[in-house]
């Protein structure tokens, strides 16, 4: 599943930068969501496979901040990213004149680098106010990964505030860009509604059907994750979320991305007989 994932998304950023007909901001944003998925699964899966082969889970405290650090920024870069590609469809969609002047490449640029340190201040956010509270030499990792909420399990003071703080970063990384995404849509409808032809309609539909999928597919995994570490208790049912969560989403993006969409396919199909 690693390798499907790294040879899909390598797949996507390579037929993005040789195709001249993709260099618009839609997939820009999608290589550049390509990349923040190999870094994702990159952080998680090969320390989870050293595991099985030493049969260990123990993982030193300065390797346990460092995982958490670069899995919590690939993880907001993912919504942060959703975010901006749902502007750029609602953009597309409901102002098509001025769809150039508004998403121009400054702008795009702009977005990405304005994600990137938005979710480098999230991530440090967790990683000080986990160095503030805990100080232990090892740990065994009870899934197969360095969770952000491990290190506030072994706090041995009071955690309140910091809980607070914590969740205020959650609500400003995820809930503030599912906000976004969800206002975007609503006037996507709203305006596809109003076409009047039903092939207009589809044709409106089918360029925000990949990034729908990959919207629900996200914020679904993540919120199974999120309900069953909470509702159960049990370690067996917590690894099986946090895989479809950090294994299984990034896999699928690249399959869902190039399926469905008839220009990243020839692009793909044109790199690959290049290459070949």
């Amino acid at each position: 599943m690693y390798l499907v994932t790294m040879l899909g998304n390598l797949l996507i950023i390579l037929a993005v930068t040789s195709d001249p007909h993709l260099h618009t901001p839609m997939y820009f944003f999608l290589s550049n969501l390509s990349l923040a998925d190999i870094g994702f699964i990159s952080t998680t899966v090969p320390k989870m496979i050293v595991n099985i082969q030493t049969h260990s889970r123990v993982i030193s405290y300065e390797g346990c901040l460092t995982q958490m650090a670069i899995f919590i920024l690939f993880g907001c870069m993912d919504d942060m990213l959703l975010t901006v590609m749902a502007y750029d469809r609602f953009v597309a969609i409901c102002h098509p004149l001025h769809y150039q002047v508004n998403m121009n490449p400054r702008l795009c640029c702009i977005f990405i680098l304005l994600s990137f340190f938005v979710s480098l201040l999230d991530s440090q956010v967790h990683n000080f106010l986990a160095l503030t509270l805990t100080c232990f030499k090892d740990v065994e990792i009870s899934t197969f990964f360095c969770d952000p909420s491990l290190p506030l399990k072994l706090a041995c003071s009071e955690t309140f505030n910091n809980n607070l703080v914590m969740y205020f970063a959650v609500a400003i990384s995820g809930f503030f860009p599912f906000l976004v995404i969800f206002f975007s849509y609503y006037k996507i409808v709203s305006s596809i509604l109003r076409v009047p032809s039903s092939g207009g309609k589809h044709k409106a539909f089918s360029t925000c059907g990949s990034h729908l999928s990959v919207v629900c597919l996200s914020y679904g995994t993540c919120l199974g994750a999120y309900l069953s570490s909470t509702v159960s208790q049990s370690p067996r049912n917590d690894a099986v979320a946090s895989v479809m969560y950090t294994v299984v989403m990034p896999m699928l993006n690249p399959f869902i991305y190039s399926l469905r969409n008839r220009d990243m396919k020839r692009a793909i199909w044109r790199f690959l007989s290049q290459t070949i």
